[in-house]
């Protein structure tokens, strides 16, 4: 897949690109419903003796325009949607930095630009994609900018659970910690890259060594507690316990959240080593412990709900 981060205005010329069937969307998660799009596209391609072709922006258009735009969280970094659309087989990924500057073009200037100057033949998209100033250009009004120049589809609500798959909905249930729920409308488990660090070792004083975590401060979390979990460090997935919060039995100030993982069966150093956790049933809620011996004794329980669960 050529991966081709654009310019504001587009610099590419119409004649150094082959004819195109693009999929265009923000995507945060590339979930069900983006895939629906992305592979209506492709499908198209492959029909019409197209390349396939995929369009995506970066950052959120809510961290630009947005009120409070470090408070945006993702479903999916951009390297991570880069690597969920290669896996789909496209030939190309079109990346447009969205700007202020390009959320006030108008809707013919966007379509001159991103979609006839980069030789589209036909594009997909869902029916709430929205492009232009103010968001005035619609898939229902496209053809006042189309002008007959390219073909286009929109794809309908795609739901599931009587639910529409939206990434809203996706963080919702993340931030809600019903973890276990987000396969149905993401398609998998949600999963976020961070690095091991070194923390205050006290898991292993207690028995119970953990990881510490560094997760990309952008990134959606759950709600603070325990969670079932995979690892997957150095290409290998590792089952364990993870709990996120407070640390509240050690903490008195709950200022800065941490993530640790007690992986099973499991004794190797990794400190340093880039990770991807993948969050699968939330257990119970964080809890304060007055007598370290309760701990243990409830991370033992812990760990034996995670064998369980990967045992089933």
């Amino acid at each position: 897949m050529e991966i081709i981060r654009l310019q504001i205005p587009n610099n590419l010329k119409k004649e150094s690109l082959p004819p195109l069937s693009l999929a265009i969307g923000y995507f945060d998660g590339v979930h069900i419903g983006h895939r629906t799009v992305m592979l209506t596209a492709k499908s198209t391609a492959e029909e019409k003796g197209l390349k396939s072709g995929v369009m995506t922006f970066d950052p959120s258009p809510k961290a630009v325009l947005g009120d409070n735009p470090e408070e945006v969280k993702y479903i999916t970094l951009l390297n991570d949607k880069i690597q969920l659309i290669e896996q789909l087989g496209f030939d190309y990924l079109f990346i447009v930095p969205f700007t202020r500057t390009l959320a006030n073009f108008s809707p013919e200037e966007f379509i001159n630009n991103y979609i006839i100057q980069l030789n589209v033949q036909h594009l997909v998209a869902g029916f709430d994609y929205t492009y232009g100033k103010f968001g005035k250009g619609t898939m229902d009004n496209i053809e006042t900018y189309s002008k007959g120049r390219f073909s286009h589809q929109t794809i309908g609500k795609v739901a599931k659970n009587d639910l529409k798959i939206s990434s809203t909905l996706i963080r919702d249930l993340i931030q809600k910690g019903h973890v276990d729920e987000v396969p149905d409308y993401l398609g998998r488990f949600y999963s976020v890259c961070g690095f091991v660090i070194h923390g205050k070792k006290r898991g292993k004083q207690l028995g119970f060594p953990t990881a510490n975590l560094m997760i990309h401060e952008r990134y959606i979390l759950p709600v603070n507690g325990v969670y079932i979990v995979r690892l997957l460090v150095d290409g290998k997935w590792e089952e364990g316990v993870a709990s996120i919060g407070y640390n509240p039995t050690f903490n008195e100030q709950q200022t800065e959240r941490f993530i640790e993982v007690h992986l099973i069966d499991f004794d190797r150093d990794i400190y340093g080593k880039p990770i991807i956790l993948e969050w699968r049933k939330r257990l119970r809620d964080e809890l304060k412990f007055d007598v370290i011996d309760k701990l243990v004794e409830q991370i033992g329980k812990d760990k034996q709900d995670a064998i369980k669960y990967f045992n089933r």
